[in-house]
Order: structure tokens, then C-alpha cells, then sequence
């Protein structure tokens, strides 16, 4: 498995480009499933789960190509002949488990492996499942499947979500735009990506009212158009990058990205010292780097502080002044970065599901190994002002959910490459 190797201690100064968001792109190239005419996206990441995405929707006969810019593909699925998504390639992302309300509204039958992913938690699907059953849908879990049935059509329903998941909602409104009659989803999912998928949706003929709250009512329709539509920026790309400018220190330009899907992690930043300046869809970091003032927060569904950036900035609290704590609700494995943050040099005791942070004068560079996706980039910012060399491992992780980060964080001053593994 490739690595990354850097050395700490260099300042940042540049424009670092958003890409698309890989959370947003994976439910609205699911949502090609919905339709028998093209659905064409502009601004998907060139990240590992978009091309497992694209693999897993061939896999049910979706005709893909690729635009003539970078970023733009085309997905038909007009001549959708399996309705079946296989483990092999569910188990590599968690987000395939998205194609199982499209398939089960348009065709009446899917048959879905179980999902894979990071390992942060159990993060069942119960509850996507159960919001399709209210929908009208017949489930059984056979060999390791879910195999979901509806030979007369779902019907609309009105279904609270127990608790608040993200995935489910997408499910839920994406089935639900196929469904006969209305449909009312309550104490739904109100991050930005599933508003963008929603706004997708009505592009492709559905009828949606509520996007951005935790109740959306959707009117039911035969069938779902094609359409055009580009990804919004990925906000957690750009808050990494905002914090890893916080960290090193220097006057960094975050361009594509939309600070109204950061104010939570901007209001944070701002609070313990950092410069931040928006200028439309440009965000401006200024930061001293090393200095900055201790914080206590909480991981929330949005809008509050997003569980992709919590260990992000355990890494920037392992060099702020003074002590921070940070409670995660969300999943309760997100810690697994912090034995390899000890490895470095930093203070953090965790306590059940909170994690106490005193900050250290300078982290010591050490060979480090990945757990996840947000681990992964965690570790990296702690190389970034590390003392001496850091290498980190495992970093298929990291390729899943950032675009090009090495090229982008060297262009700022990092001392950044990447090592392949031996052939």
C-alpha cells in the first residue's frame, strides 16, 4: 500500500481549489437509477469512491461516460438489467447501500449486500430500511442481502426517523419521489448534501418542498426526466484545508468553496484565534500557526459541528494553547485516530465519548498508521507541523475522499510526496 511521507515546519501561503463533494455525488449518481434518461453531473471529485460508485452502477447496466471536462460524466439507465449490487463492490463503500430506494422504486425488487466502509461504528441501516418498509416496500434479510420488494408500486407515507441519519434520508427521499401519493419525512437528515440532492430531484421532474429542513413532503410521480446539475462544493474538504492552514500558520485561499456549509467549524476557528475573511464563494485563512486558543465542542448533525472534521481538529488541539475537549455523538468509534496522535507526541485522555486535549509545544514526526478516512487526513495535518519526519500508512483511506491532496498541499509549502508501495 502506497504511504505519505512529509516533514513538518513550513508556513502556508496560497489558493487551494475545492473540488465536488464526494457526499453530495454519491447519492445524486444513485439517483440515475430513478430515471430512464440521462442524468449528467458536473463537479464530481476525482476520488476513489466515485469510481467505485461508477463500477457499482455498470454492475446494474448504467451506460457511463465521461464528459469532456474533467469532472463531468453521464449516467443512463435506461437498460438496467440487474438489480442486484454485490458484495465485492459494497463492501468497499458504505454509501452503495444508496442504490437500494432507487432500484426498489423504479424496478420493484433490489437485492443489496450488506454495506462496508470506514470502521467508525456499527452505523446500521436500520433505519433505512425502516423507512422504506413504511413506504410500502417488503425486506428480508437473506445470506447477507437485503432484498427489498414492491410489485405494486410504493405508496406514500409519513415516517419520523427515530434519530437523524443522513443516508436514510437520501434513501427515503429519493424512493419516495417514485411513490404514489404523498409522502412526509419528519426529523429529517438537513445537511447541505442531501438540500443539492434535492434540488437534483426537482430538476428531474419531482415535486419537494422543505429542503434544507427536517421535514420534507414529496408528491409522488410516475416518472422522474433527465437532467444537468453540478455537485456542490465538498465542505469538508475545504474545512481540512482551513484547518491545516490554522495549524502551520500563513495566508491561505480556499477557492469554490461555500462558507455558509462552514459556519459552524468557521465561528469555531474564529473563536480560537484564526483570521477567517469570505469573499463569495472564496474563504481567506490567516493564522500565526501554533497559537491558538484551546476550544470545547461537540460533534452535531448539521447544522452543528460535523463528525468529517472531528478529527481534524483534535489534530489543531494537540498544539492549541491550553487544554480543549471534544465530545463525539455521532459514532462512537471516531477515536481510533488518537493512539496514533499519542505516537506523536500529543496530550488527549478519552473519557467514554469525550476526548480531553492539552495542547503540546511540538509534535514529534513518527510513522503512523491510518484508520479511516478522516483519520487518515487528521494525521496528516499532525505531519504538517510535526517536528521531523512523519510518514503515514494505509492511505487507500485518504484516497477515497480528497482530491489530489498531496499536489495541493505542496503547492501552499508543504513538504509533502507520496511513496509507493513496492511492486
Amino acid at each position: 500500500m502506497d504511504a505519505i511521507r512529509l516533514r513538518g515546519g513550513n508556513r502556508f501561503s496560497g489558493v487551494i481549489p475545492i473540488a465536488g463533494a464526494k457526499n453530495a455525488a454519491l447519492p445524486l449518481m444513485a439517483a440515475s437509477l430513478l430515471t430512464d434518461e440521462p442524468l449528467r453531473l458536473a463537479n464530481l471529485p476525482g476520488v476513489a469512491d466515485i469510481a467505485s460508485m461508477k463500477n457499482l452502477l455498470v454492475t446494474h447496466g448504467v451506460a457511463v461516460a465521461n464528459g469532456e471536462a474533467a469532472g463531468e460524466a453521464s449516467f443512463d439507465a435506461s437498460g438496467v438489467r440487474d438489480t442486484t449490487a454485490p458484495y465485492d463492490l459494497v463492501r468497499r463503500m458504505r454509501a452503495s447501500v444508496l442504490v437500494l430506494g432507487p432500484l426498489v422504486a423504479r424496478f420493484g425488487r433490489a437485492r443489496v449486500s450488506l454495506p462496508g466502509g470506514c470502521a467508525i461504528g456499527t452505523r446500521p441501516i436500520d433505519l433505512h430500511l425502516e423507512a422504506l418498509r413504511r413506504l410500502g416496500a417488503e425486506i428480508d434479510l437473506v445470506d447477507g442481502y437485503v432484498e427489498a420488494r414492491a410489485p405494486r408500486r410504493l405508496a406514500g407515507a409519513d415516517f419520523t426517523f427515530p434519530s437523524v441519519s443522513v443516508g436514510a434520508t437520501e434513501n427515503a427521499l429519493m424512493a419516495a419521489c417514485l411513490a404514489r401519493g404523498e409522502s412526509v419525512l419528519r426529523n429529517a437528515a438537513r445537511e447541505p448534501e442531501i438540500v443539492d440532492l434535492g434540488r437534483c430531484l426537482i430538476a428531474m421532474g419531482a415535486t419537494i418542498e422543505g429542503l434544507g429542513t427536517d421535514v420534507l413532503s414529496i408528491q409522488g410521480t410516475d416518472r422522474l426526466r433527465g437532467a444537468r446539475h453540478r455537485v456542490i462544493a465538498d465542505r469538508i474538504e475545504a474545512g481540512t484545508y482551513a484547518i491545516a492552514a490554522s495549524m502551520a500558520g500563513g495566508d491561505v485561499t480556499l477557492e469554490g468553496a461555500n462558507p455558509e456549509t462552514l459556519r459552524a467549524l468557521l465561528d469555531t476557528l474564529a473563536g480560537s484565534g484564526v483570521e477567517i475573511a469570505e469573499n463569495g464563494d472564496r474563504l481567506r485563512v490567516v493564522s500565526p500557526g501554533g497559537n491558538t486558543a484551546g476550544m470545547d465542542l461537540v460533534t452535531q448533525p448539521y447544522p452543528g459541528f460535523p463528525t468529517d472534521l472531528q478529527a481534524q481538529i483534535m489534530s489543531l488541539t494537540t498544539v492549541a494553547s491550553g487544554a480543549s475537549r471534544i465530545t463525539e455523538t455521532i459514532f462512537e468509534n471516531r477515536f481510533m485516530h488518537v493512539p496514533e496522535l499519542l505516537r506523536m507526541g500529543a496530550d488527549i485522555r478519552v473519557r467514554g465519548a469525550t476526548a480531553l486535549i492539552r495542547g503540546v509545544s511540538r509534535l514529534k514526526g513518527a510513522e503512523v498508521m491510518a484508520t479511516d478516512l478522516r483519520a487518515s487526513v487528521s494525521l496528516i495535518l499532525a505531519g504538517l507541523v510535526a517536528e521531523g519526519e512523519t510518514v503515514v500508512n494505509r492511505i487507500y483511506h485518504l484516497d477515497r475522499g480528497y482530491e489530489s491532496i498531496e499536489a495541493k498541499l505542496a503547492a501552499c509549502g508543504a513538504d509533502i510526496e507520496r511513496i509507493a508501495a513496492p511492486a
